[in-house]
C-alpha cells in the first residue's frame, strides 16, 4: 500500500527488531515496546541458517552478522571421542553462507542498531496494558501510561507472549515437550570450524557450535522433569554428569566450565496457535504464534522470515487486513511444517517413540528440508 503506516511492535527480540528494521526502511512510523531494560538478548549463541542470512541481507545487516559471528558450511558427525564419522555439506540460499554462528547479545545489538538507524523508536521497560481495536485502527496503552493510535500492532513477544494471552486466553499456553536444553559458552579450539554433533547412543548427543573466532557453545538436550531447576552451585557438574560418556573435544569443553552460572538451562516447549494468527489489526508472529524445538535451528529463522514477509505483504496489499490475510497464507504452512519436523527430529534423536505421522514426516521431510528451506519464503 502506498500510505505510510503507524506500527507498534510488542517485543524487541530478534523477530521484533527485524520487523522494525524492515518497516522503518520502507518509510513507516515504527515503535518497539520492550519490557526489558536492555536489548542484550539472554542466552549463549544462535545458529543463523542460510535462509535467515538471506533475510539479514534484505535488512542490510548481513555483513555485520558475519563480522560478529563465525560462518560455516559443513556439519560433522563424530563419535563420543570426537573422531569424525561423516562430514555433511549444508545447503545455501543463493550466495550467502550455509550457516553463521553468532552470540545472541551480538545479534541483538546488530538488529537494535539497524532498527534505530532506519528510524524506528525503541522504548525499553514498557509493555502493553490495554488495546482497543475499532476496525480502522488500534488504540494502545503502555505500562508508562502513554496512549497512541496505530494502524497495526504486531506481537513478537516470545513463547510466553502476553499479547497471545490477551487475544486467546490460555488456549495456547506453551506445551512442555519433556526435554530441556543445556548450553554453555566455551573457548573454540581451531579444529571446530563448523557444528560438530558428537553422539553416544540415542539418549546422548552434544553439539559444539562456533560463534566467533574465539568462542563456541556446547549444547545438549536431555529428557528432564518439567519442574527441574539445576542447582545454582553445581549446574556445570550436573551437565558434566549428563555428558560423562564423552571424551575428546566435548570433555575438553566441559573442563573449561568452572562457573555454574555460565550454564544456561531452558525447557523446550512448543506453541501452536491453531486459530488465525491475526485478530483484526493485531497479529502474532515468531514464537508467539508457532514456537518450535531447536532441532532444525530454525526458530529465529522463522521469526525473521515472518518479519520480512509481513513487511512485503504490507507493501503489496491495498489494506492492512488484506495484507495480514496474505501474510498468514504464506507463512502458516512453512512455519508449521518446520515445527512438526523439528519435533519429530527431537524424538528421533532422543530415542523417543514417534507417531506414524511423524515417521512419514521424517522419511520425507529430512531429505526435503534442505531444498525447502533454501527456497524463497
Amino acid at each position: 500500500m502506498a500510505a505510510s503506516l503507524r506500527v507498534l511492535i510488542h517485543g524487541g527480540g530478534i523477530g521484533g527488531l527485524a520487523l522494525a528494521t524492515a518497516l522503518a526502511r520502507r518509510g513507516h512510523t515504527v515503535e518497539v515496546a520492550e519490557l526489558r531494560e536492555h536489548l542484550d538478548s539472554l542466552g549463549v549463541g544462535i545458529i543463523q541458517p542460510s535462509n535467515a542470512l538471506h533475510v539479514m541481507r534484505a535488512l542490510g545487516v548481513l555483513d555485520a552478522c558475519l563480522a560478529e559471528g563465525f560462518a560455516w558450511d559443513v556439519l560433522t558427525i563424530a563419535d563420543p571421542a570426537g573422531n569424525p564419522l561423516a562430514r555433511i555439506p549444508q545447503p545455501r540460499m543463493g550466495d550467502v553462507p550455509a550457516s553463521n554462528g553468532i552470540p545472541r547479545p551480538a545479534l541483538a545489538r546488530v538488529l537494535g542498531d539497524a532498527a534505530v538507524a532506519a528510524g524506528a523508536k525503541v522504548r525499553l521497560g514498557v509493555t502493553l496494558t490495554a488495546l482497543d481495536d475499532d476496525g480502522t485502527g488500534v488504540t494502545a496503552t503502555l505500562s508508562d501510561g502513554s496512549t497512541d493510535r496505530w494502524d497495526l500492532v504486531a506481537g513478537f513477544d516470545g513463547i510466553g507472549s502476553p499479547l497471545r494471552t490477551r487475544l486467546y486466553g490460555d488456549r495456547y499456553a506453551p506445551a512442555y515437550t519433556g526435554f530441556a536444553n543445556w548450553r554453555v559458552t566455551v573457548p573454540r579450539p581451531p579444529e571446530v570450524r563448523g557444528v560438530v554433533m558428537a553422539t553416544a547412543g540415542p539418549e546422548a548427543k552434544a553439539l559444539l557450535t562456533p560463534i566467533t573466532d574465539e568462542l563456541m557453545y556446547l549444547g545438549a538436550v536431555f529428557a528432564e522433569d518439567e519442574d527441574l531447576r539445576p542447582d545454582p552451585e553445581r549446574a556445570h557438574v550436573e551437565l558434566a554428569e549428563r555428558l560423562a560418556a564423552f571424551s575428546g573435544p566435548v570433555a575438553e569443553a566441559l573442563a573449561a566450565v568452572t562457573d555454574p552460572s555460565a550454564v544456561v538451562y531452558s525447557r523446550i516447549s512448543q506453541v501452536t496457535v491453531e486459530e488465525p494468527w491475526h485478530v483484526g489489526r493485531v497479529v502474532l508472529a515468531g514464537d508467539a504464534a508457532h514456537a518450535s524445538t531447536p532441532h532444525l535451528a530454525q526458530g529465529a529463522a522463522m521469526a525473521v522470515e515472518d518479519a520480512l514477509v509481513l513487511a512485503e505483504s504490507l507493501d503489496a496489499a491495498p489494506s492492512v487486513p488484506e495484507a495480514l490475510d496474505a501474510w498468514e497464507a504464506r507463512r502458516r504452512p512453512r512455519a508449521l511444517w518446520v515445527q512438526a519436523l523439528s519435533r519429530a527430529v527431537l524424538k528421533q534423536e532422543t530415542g523417543t517413540p514417534t507417531t506414524p505421522e511423524e515417521d512419514v514426516l521424517l522419511e520425507t521431510g529430512i531429505p526435503g528440508a534442505a531444498h525447502v528451506l533454501v527456497r524463497p519464503y
